[in-house]
């Protein structure tokens, strides 16, 4: 992988390699299931403590092979008798069902062991099974470098996912030596072993090849991850969800949908998310860990541990930061940033917001471009606003204050003290203008220019107010004369500007 975290703890749809092989054979409830760990074993054994605390850690020795992880693998199983599994931790896609088959061929034909195999078109590099006459034994295994030509011609190969009788696996085991030119101890040689024994040695051939693809470098693990997406997405659908472009759509493994909801083109359902019916994400939304009700919309969001509930919108251009609860019928509209808050049913932060560390009671409206300020520096408080309350545009409220239920703000309000339930919570001061700032102190710049050329054109405007009010004060006062019947002399005796003048 050429990376710093080891191959097994790379991560692919929501779990790591190493998970998905965890689950896989949890879900088959062994009696016991052991994890064999050697490079960077301290990484994966605390991911082991926090993933799958059930799990017994084996540690190799620095003796190489497969045999031999086996081997130090059967020191913590306790039974006596039974069947033994062996996996590996980078076959992501292998499932508990397809285990469970190999463990029925394995016990209903009474085998010795019983090795899970595909068939594949190109199978260089892969170890090729060399059946008997009849097709039905398996006689033994050989690796690709040691194949001839005949045997390089085989389409089906090892997957290296067994099943053992144990006692059989403990037995061969201890006759099986590192006296080989890679000085491993290799787990195929059980095979050989157990069939010169008598044992019945077959194979179960999966008519799904993927399954037992390994991911040995990031290019591998990338194509597995988009099959694996891929088939997550079909069982999403087949189940009732819509997905309109599954290619741009990624799900992670222990995510859950309710039928009818609808995923739009660039979603991300990452984690433990749990999406309800009849609801709508998307498009370019990213949930992870977060609980969508039913009816709810989620657009151009992205949100984490955050619970959104039944017929609520969110979105869009929303970041949903963790412990953002927001109930039924709610709203948290464009450019709103919450955490910690609990918003409920009905309430609404419609646009350009930052809410953390806040409680708002049902049907309480935020105003535009309002900020809870939870923080003085040193330590996080807590704001509570009641029910139906309406907040001014441009509030800030500082932190911890409580507006009690029907209350109100003003536009530009800064909140610092608590507000009695159904009043009105005003700081605007009386405005001030002062004329001519802008030509006083920033002369030279394009605002003072701006204001001096609107200026002009105000003064011009003045003016000509001015003067059409004189002539209006001329014509009455004429027309007040001649109405008490004395002469009037005519402004001019000039026909044009007469006829401009009516």
């Amino acid at each position: 992988m050429r990376s710093k975290i080891p191959k097994v703890l790379h991560p692919i749809c929501g779990r790591s390699l190493l998970m998905h092989a965890v689950t896989a054979a949890a879900g088959l409830d062994p009696r016991q299931l052991v994890v064999v760990v050697r490079h960077q074993r301290e990484l994966v054994a605390q991911h082991l403590a926090e993933n799958a605390p059930e799990a017994l850690i084996a540690d190799q020795d620095e003796i190489p092979g497969t045999g031999r992880a086996v081997q130090c693998g059967l020191e913590h199983v306790t039974a006596e008798a039974g069947t033994v599994l062996v996996t590996y931790g980078d076959v992501p896609l292998l499932d508990t069902d397809t285990l469970a088959q190999l463990i029925a061929a394995h016990e209903d034909g009474r085998n010795a062991v019983t090795v899970l195999t595909a068939r594949v078109p190109d199978p260089t590099g892969y170890g090729r099974i060399l059946r008997d006459v009849t097709g039905t034994d398996v006689l033994g295994i050989v690796e690709h470098k040691d194949a001839d030509e005949a045997q390089r011609g085989i389409d089906e190969v090892n997957s290296g996912i067994y099943a053992f009788d144990l006692a059989v696996l403990r037995s061969a085991l201890s006759r099986v030596t590192a006296d080989n030119a890679q000085g491993e101890v290799y787990l195929t040689d059980v095979l050989a072993i157990a069939r010169a024994d008598g044992g019945a040695v077959r194979a179960l051939v999966t008519e799904d090849p993927v399954l037992v693809e390994g991911a040995n470098d990031r290019v591998q693990l990338a194509v597995l991850g988009a099959e694996m997406n891929r088939r997550i997405a079909e069982r999403h659908m087949r189940a009732g969800v819509g997905i309109i472009d599954p290619l741009t759509t990624w799900i992670d493994a222990e995510v859950t949908i309710g039928q009818d909801t609808v995923l739009e083109p660039g979603v991300q359902l990452q984690g433990a998310t749990d999406i309800g019916e009849d609801a709508r994400i998307g498009p370019d939304t990213t949930l992870k860990d977060t609980v969508v009700a039913r009816g709810a919309s989620v657009v151009r969001t992205q949100a984490l541990l955050a619970e959104i509930g039944e017929g609520a919108t969110v979105g869009p251009f929303t970041y949903l930061r963790p412990g953002t609860v927001l109930g039924a019928g709610g709203k948290i509209g464009g450019f709103c940033e919450t955490k910690n808050a609990h918003i409920k049913d009905g309430a609404k932060v419609p646009h350009l917001s930052y809410v953390g560390d806040a409680e708002i009671g049902e049907g309480t409206n935020i105003g535009a471009a309002t900020i809870f300020a939870n923080y003085d520096g040193v330590t996080k408080h807590r704001s509570t606003v009641g029910r139906h309350v309406r907040i001014g545009s441009d509030n800030v409220l500082v932190a911890p204050v409580v507006i009690g239920d029907g209350a109100a703000t003003g536009a530009g309000t800064i909140v610092r003290k608590d507000v009695p339930p159904g009043a009105l919570a005003v700081s605007a001061v009386t405005q001030r203008n002062m004329e001519g700032w802008t030509r006083r102190r920033r002369e030279g710049t394009a605002s003072a220019r701006a204001a001096e050329e609107a200026q002009r054109a105000a003064d011009q405007d003045d003016a000509a107010q001015h003067d059409a009010a004189q002539h209006d004060e001329a014509q009455q006062a004429a027309g007040q004369q001649a109405s008490a019947g004395e002469p009037t002399t005519p402004a001019t005796t000039d026909p044009t500007e007469e006829q401009n003048n009516r």
